[in-house]
């Protein structure tokens, strides 16, 4: 059977389990095949052999079951970086990048600390696959960083990438209870932490409740457990003028803002929202000089897409 054939089999089957049946069954075929999508087109009349066709089949029919596409093909983008994914970590969403566009901006207006370690210092809590660190490492050469997570299992994905991406010697990689073995106070603390609600949990999609871990992702009763322990945490950690940076639900912004506040009675509390326009990061400033305002994001967002 030949590639043309095959892929249109495979998006009829993929129909039910994916608004892009053909987007993702093209996906599945070039992993199998080892070529791009415009390989694929040059030549859709090129056979397949009988153990990649077994191969694709049976991808396709894991998809089918509802496995996650960067599961199957072991990877996936993020800020324009590729990162190994699998079950040990959550995959990294489009939404996140938002985060990390607030980040670079405010990290160029950080002084790092006195005294004889100049480094800025970054703290990523929750690192997960590490893709916020990594990113942050990669394009922030000046900073070192700290990823923490508190899942021995996602730590090791997070390394690997890290090797990958030829920034293992910026970051420390931590088995932690959000900050607590954080060794030393830092400027920036960044964090993805679990926030689905118990009402929200039976709702998510088959492909996340199933196959991602439920420790990345349930945030207790009202989604807000993990993020009250990290905001009454971080004063302890930050240096003088620091900030924290906090990816929310898109329902969540004004109940976490006013959480913030509680902690944090004199410092510049915004919320920013993601490129679909829903409430996606809180921004913590214990000193107004940095700015981080729409302008800064907005130009950030511009050089990520160049």
């Amino acid at each position: 059977m030949d590639c043309a054939a095959t892929l249109t089999r495979a998006a009829l089957r993929l129909k039910a389990s994916t608004d892009v049946p053909r987007l993702e069954a093209e996906l599945l075929l070039a992993h199998v095949l080892g070529l791009s999508r415009a390989e694929l087109y040059a030549h859709p009349e090129r056979p397949l052999p009988p153990h990649q066709l077994h191969s694709y089949r049976s991808l396709v029919a894991r998809r089918a079951r509802g496995e996650p596409l960067p599961h199957l093909t072991g990877h996936i983008e993020f800020y324009g970086l590729d990162f190994a994914v699998d079950s040990r970590v959550l995959i990294p969403r489009p939404e996140t990048e938002t985060l990390v566009d607030l980040a670079l901006p405010l990290v160029s207006c950080v002084r790092p600390g006195p005294g004889k370690d100049r480094r800025l210092l970054i703290a990523d809590v929750g690192t997960g696959s590490g893709c916020i660190a990594i990113a942050l490492a990669v394009h922030a050469p000046q900073s070192f960083v700290y990823a923490l997570d508190i899942s021995p299992e996602a730590l090791a994905v997070a390394r690997a990438n890290a090797k990958r991406h030829r920034v293992a010697d910026r970051i420390t990689f931590l088995q932690s209870d959000l900050l607590t073995s954080l060794p030393e106070p830092v400027d920036l603390v960044v964090s993805n932490p679990p926030y689905i609600a118990d009402d929200e949990w039976s709702v998510l999609p088959r492909e996340v409740r199933e196959y991602e871990p439920r420790l990345a992702l349930h945030g207790g009763f009202d989604g807000k457990d993990v993020m009250r322990r990290l905001l009454r945490q971080t004063p302890a950690h930050l240096r003088p003028g620091g900030a924290l940076l906090l990816e929310i639900g898109a329902t969540q912004g004004a109940a976490v803002t006013s959480l913030a506040r509680q902690v944090f009675p004199t410092a510049d509390v915004t919320l920013h929202a993601d490129l679909a326009g829903r409430d996606r990061v809180l921004c913590i400033k214990t000193d107004g000089q940095l700015d981080v305002g729409p302008a800064v994001l907005a130009s950030a967002t511009r050089q990520r897409e160049q």
